[in-house]
């Protein structure tokens, strides 16, 4: 029986114990003790990890932030989860919190800007971290984080819940297969759309110096995921990108009279459909619109604002070091809503698209099902479409698989290697800095120039470049 057999017959977590050894250690003898930076939307997650499913593996012994409410609210969502309730840290006493707690990791969710300050700081403190995507936003902070990896001898865990979605694991394992053989191209389109897509220009998102814009804070998830397809690294980057949507002359040509502040004060929401009620979603209420006093961020600002400084229409051409190049866009106001990849081997093609049912980040309420179709599509031959994988919770089933690969004591190994260091962190954001520094220049970026001591992750082996292949068969035979 062949790995992707048992997989799609057993489902991924399954599969992957029956792929692995036999029930790995025993799990320890006391549940970890984790400690969390950054209390936002992201941060749900791991709370909702710790003190759910995986409370016997672990407990959130301490929370910091630069906002009291937020951290309040973590208080009393514990409490209502029948949780201890973790201790508050202000954002300055961060190494006190660790001094005290002595976690064995930190849970880092920030905004990305800020990824690499609390990182270093655990790291030298002799503690691992799990770090939200994308690991940093600039080629400095990611050497700075190589190289406290170096002298600490610890390591970072990034979490690339993508890898993890049942059907995009399953494209790892045909492409593993050799189905189509060995991959000398990929064309990957991005869509995002005026739900989910404007969401990121009302947000911290919308400030490059924080984010690293859509293609360092977006696109790291997909340039992760074509390194790991790929099991490859990218060694060059053109790219060019602009912003011509979101902006107050676009406002104006919708008929507005231009930009405003945000949301909540705006003298024309009753004529714009970008009007966000932030209000109206419970969750996001509690999180932000409540607590908005203690640091004056507002989680609604108008998506026209000319101080925005990221892009929303961008093009990214890649070369890889085994040789396979990867043209990728990325474009934030579209009709719909999900992605379109193709993988061209020496043996076919595989084309697989996703139409998700993307909602606003962090909302309360999160509905729908991704539309999936996935096609083998070899070299004069007839196509033949895919049964995909599937699974259930956010990100098409990939957020549950991944927490219990990162909190489950007795996870087995992993046949494709989903789990993804300090290593595979930089490689995906390096080609979105790369991407923001082609925008700036116009001219074409090499990986090397931007970092040292960057090595290549353990990757699952894929068919390579020198094998022979099968002769297509002839036309008139097809």
């Amino acid at each position: 029986m062949q790995r992707r057999d048992v997989m799609k017959g057993m489902g991924v977590a399954a599969a992957v114990a029956a792929s692995g050894s036999a029930g790995q250690a025993a799990a320890a003898a006391r549940r970890k003790r984790y400690v969390a930076v950054g209390v936002g939307s992201r941060n749900r997650m791991y709370q909702e990890a710790l003190w759910g499913p995986h409370k016997e593996h672990g407990e959130l012994v301490a929370v910091c932030d630069v906002n009291p409410g937020r951290m309040a609210l973590v208080g009393k969502r514990a409490l209502e989860a029948k949780a201890a309730a973790p201790k508050p840290w202000l954002a300055a006493d961060f190494d006190t919190m660790l001094a005290e707690h002595k976690p064995d990791a930190v849970i880092v969710t920030p905004p990305d800007g800020f990824h690499h300050d609390y990182i270093i700081r655990a790291l030298d403190a002799g503690i691992d971290v799990i770090t939200e995507k994308p690991m940093t936003n600039t080629a400095p902070k990611a050497q700075a984080i190589l190289d406290a990896v170096k002298r600490s001898g610890r390591h970072i865990r990034v979490t690339f819940n993508y890898r993890y979605s049942p059907f995009r694991s399953q494209v790892k394992d045909l492409l593993m297969s050799g189905e189509i053989g060995d991959i000398l191209s990929v064309d990957f389109h991005w869509l995002l759309n005026t739900v989910h897509g404007a969401d990121y220009f009302r947000r911290w998102h919308s400030h490059k110096a924080i984010s690293g814009g859509l293609m360092v804070h977006k696109a790291t998830h997909h340039f992760d995921l074509v390194n790991w397809w790929l099991s490859d690294m990218p060694v060059a980057v053109s790219a060019v990108g602009k912003r011509e949507f979101y902006t107050p002359e676009m406002a104006k040509r919708f008929g507005l009279s231009g930009a405003h502040e945000r949301c909540l004060t705006c003298p024309e929401k009753a004529k714009c459909s970008f009007y966000f009620d932030l209000a109206a979603d419970p969750g996001l209420k509690a999180l932000y619109l409540d607590n908005e006093k203690y640091d004056g961020y507002h989680r609604d600002q108008c998506v026209w604002r000319r101080e925005i400084d990221i892009e929303d229409t961008m093009n990214v051409i890649a070369r890889y070091a085994g040789g396979t190049t990867l043209s990728y866009s990325l474009n934030a106001f579209n009709a719909w809503e999900g992605y379109t990849v193709a993988f061209n081997g020496t043996k076919g093609r595989l084309e697989h698209r996703v139409v998700e049912q993307a909602m606003v980040a962090g909302a309360s309420k999160q509905t729908g099902d991704d539309a999936i179709t996935t096609r083998i599509i070899p070299m004069r031959g007839q196509p033949r479409d895919i049964e995909p994988w599937t699974g259930a919770g956010g990100h098409g089933g990939g957020d549950a698989v991944m927490l219990a690969d990162i909190f489950d004591p007795n996870a087995p190994a992993d046949p494709l290697k989903r789990a993804a260091d300090e290593r595979g962190g930089a490689a995906s954001c390096l080609i979105g800095i790369a991407a923001d520094k082609c925008f700036e220049t116009g001219l074409p970026v090499k990986i090397a120039d931007l970092v040292t001591g960057l090595n290549s992750p353990d990757w699952p082996k894929m068919p390579n470049h020198i094998d022979p292949v099968p002769m297509p068969a002839r036309t008139d035979q097809v």
